[in-house]
């Protein structure tokens, strides 16, 4: 059993290697995902892509993206596999779509997929992940996000999260109850409302329109294993004075020191001045 586990997670790690892929001008990007201090299996999935075609990178733009699955040691690494793949599957594949329609049905049938699947294998109810995505179009950023991973853009002296947890203690800021800041420590923090094949419908969050990007932004994709025990503060101070491989080691570093009970998954994409050519 030991060997099996450690064959599946070197299976992972190397899905989401970039070594042969060709990363284009414009942009630093790194990643880094830890098993964290508690956990036998990591259930975090993560990969970046670029088409090789040059009009096709042209239309569709590099893509990012990073899920948290649930639902025990096989559950949740199908459910997060699942995401990720298909969303990376149906963006790679789509024609006429521009960017944020491609995130979008690269979602949904993400949900369908994890749906289905636990319908086949009924020892996995339950399974489920959350998921955000993103995709660099020259200097627009397009994203759609369901649970509690996190988007963060890094400008200047500020850091602003672009993405809204689906968690009930969002909920409890909605309504007045708590601030922002107490829903940071909150207890139930993590308790999510939404997430890919857990109920019958999955409603994404998407910008109105593309965010406009600038040259030295920095966006960060993480999982509740990071931002839960690394400040909005301390993530801002670390990507912006360190190389982005720099930055994931130290703040995945940061987790583990303070217990790291989660797994831990983080993305740093920083942008250089041809990152809109």
């Amino acid at each position: 059993m030991f060997d099996e586990k450690v064959s599946r997670t070197q299976a992972r790690i190397d899905i989401n290697e970039r070594g042969r892929m060709r990363i284009r001008p414009g942009i630093e990007i790194a990643s880094l995902t830890d098993i964290g201090c508690h956990r036998e299996n990591n259930e975090d999935y993560y990969s970046y892509w670029e088409p090789e075609n040059e009009e096709e990178f042209r239309r569709k733009g590099r893509v990012a993206i990073v899920a948290d699955g649930m639902g025990g040691y096989e559950g949740g690494q199908e459910a997060s596999r699942i995401a990720v793949e298909t969303v990376l599957e149906i963006h790679s594949s789509a024609l006429e779509e521009e960017p944020q329609a491609a995130l979008l049905l690269g979602l949904h049938a993400a949900h369908e997929r994890i749906h289905n699947y636990a319908n086949m294998h009924p020892e996995l109810d339950g399974m489920g992940t959350t998921c955000t995505a993103v995709t660099l179009s020259g200097d627009r950023l397009c994203f759609a996000h369901v649970g509690d991973s996190r988007l963060y853009l890094s400008r200047g002296s500020r850091i602003s999260r672009l993405t809204k947890d689906h968690s009930y203690v969002s909920r409890l800021v909605d309504a007045g109850l708590i601030s922002l800041a107490e829903a940071e420590h909150h207890p139930q923090r993590h308790i999510l409302t939404a997430a890919l094949g857990t109920i019958s419908e999955a409603i994404p969050q998407v910008p109105e329109t593309p965010v406009l990007l600038e040259t030295g932004d920095i966006l960060v994709l993480c999982t509740d294993g990071l931002w839960g025990l690394v400040t909005d503060e301390e993530l801002h101070a670390t990507v912006t004075t360190m190389r982005p491989s720099e930055a994931c080691s130290d703040l995945v570093e940061i987790a583990k020191k303070r217990g790291g009970p989660d797994n831990i998954t983080v993305q740093v994409l920083r942008l250089d001045s041809s990152a809109a050519r």
